[in-house]
């Protein structure tokens, strides 16, 4: 008989470093959700950012549905499946979504470990290092802070591409956000890619204008520019900007994905709310179908191994806030230097160690 696989949480909260805010939202803590899947003495870990009640779905309802199951440990994608249908009446999207993307990770993590592989190479790497994008900019800097943190990912770290946050206060901000991403230019140089996230701040028109006004400064890429729910506003900000229009980061399941394709110019992935690693990748070919890329959101280091395994992969976002909070709770986080992210190839699953002396001050569940 089977032995069943035991599902586990801890529940993180890590104040930032400063006050962070973008174009619609503004936080001053984070909360990292970890989920621990077991099975014969071995354990993978998963993890999303989102509220405690993550946890909750995962203990009420996922850990049960596994543990009522004869499933084999290595048999992610049934897992996925009796997990995905537990859902129904609960709801996909939101806070379950985050429950069963971290418990999908953390099982392909233990199938990794189980078998003694690093989860790159159980899922087939196309990259040994996985090319990334500074990401911060927040709102709330002034223009010094911002000055140090874009300099400090490009000309001390090697990084050829940046983002900042604009539509500032709904969008009643534009010229403070016009006034930031000039300073961003300068301070990066001609050389370096700049990109700008509203959020979804702002009006279809409001848009077009604002990076019309900005055209000076080589805006390569404009992150959710309108709401991602406005695909008719993707579509005409797409088809009136020069810059790549970008969006998905709220996407919880392939069907979101198939309706965001036709209006963007790269689909943008968050394996902590698709779904987990198995619906990431059929993310990806979906996007491939449609001739797009896709880009990874936020929680670096739990992209890394499904980042390396995508062919059409155009780059993952180096987080500040995620890639901090990563550093000071794993052992096995990694330096993004010379533009890139090493990929783990050698120690078992995706190479993570939670460092629990460490992280045991911000433990609140």
């Amino acid at each position: 008989m089977t032995t069943p696989m035991r599902l586990s949480t801890r529940v993180y909260r890590v104040p930032t470093d400063a006050p962070e805010a973008d174009g619609t939202l503004a936080w001053s803590q984070t909360t990292l959700v970890l989920v621990e899947a077991s099975h014969e003495g071995t354990t993978g870990i998963g993890y999303s950012y989102g509220p405690a009640a993550v946890a909750s779905v995962v203990a009420d309802l996922l850990a049960p549905t596994l543990a009522g199951t004869d499933l084999d440990a290595d048999d992610v994608p049934s897992a996925w499946l009796a997990m995905q249908r537990r859902l129904r009446n609960a709801g996909r999207p939101g806070i379950a979504g985050l429950a069963l993307s971290a418990v999908d990770c953390a099982l392909w993590d233990l199938k990794a470990r189980r078998h003694g592989l690093a989860l790159a190479r159980l899922l087939g790497m196309v990259r040994p290092a996985v090319p990334v994008y500074g990401s911060g900019g927040f709102t709330t800097y002034d223009a010094e802070r911002q000055r140090r943190q874009l300099a400090g990912w490009v000309h001390d770290d090697g990084i050829p591409r940046v983002k900042i946050k604009i539509g500032e206060s709904w969008g009643r901000r534009v010229d403070r956000d016009l006034e930031r991403i000039a300073q961003a230019r300068d301070t990066i140089g001609a050389d370096a890619e700049l990109y700008v996230d509203a959020n979804g701040a702002y009006h279809r028109k409001q848009a077009i204008r604002v990076l019309s006004a900005a055209a000076d400064r080589d805006v390569r890429w404009f992150e959710e520019p309108v709401s991602s729910d406005d695909h008719d506003g993707l579509a005409l900000v797409r088809d009136h900007v020069a810059a790549d229009v970008a969006a998905g980061e709220y996407g919880y399941d392939l069907a979101y994905f198939h309706r965001l394709a036709p209006v963007v110019d790269c689909l943008q992935v968050d394996v902590t709310r698709c779904g987990g690693i198995s619906e990431f990748l059929r993310i990806a070919a979906v996007a491939a179908g449609h001739g797009l890329e896709v880009s990874t959101h936020c929680a670096p280091h739990q992209h890394l191994a499904v980042a390396s395994a995508v062919p059409n992969l155009r780059h993952s976002e180096w987080f500040h806030d995620h890639a901090r909070i990563e550093s000071m709770l794993f052992d096995g986080a990694v330096a993004a230097t010379g533009g890139s992210a090493p990929v783990n190839r050698d120690e078992p699953g995706n190479g993570l160690r939670l460092r629990e002396r460490e992280a045991q001050p911000f433990r609140i569940g």
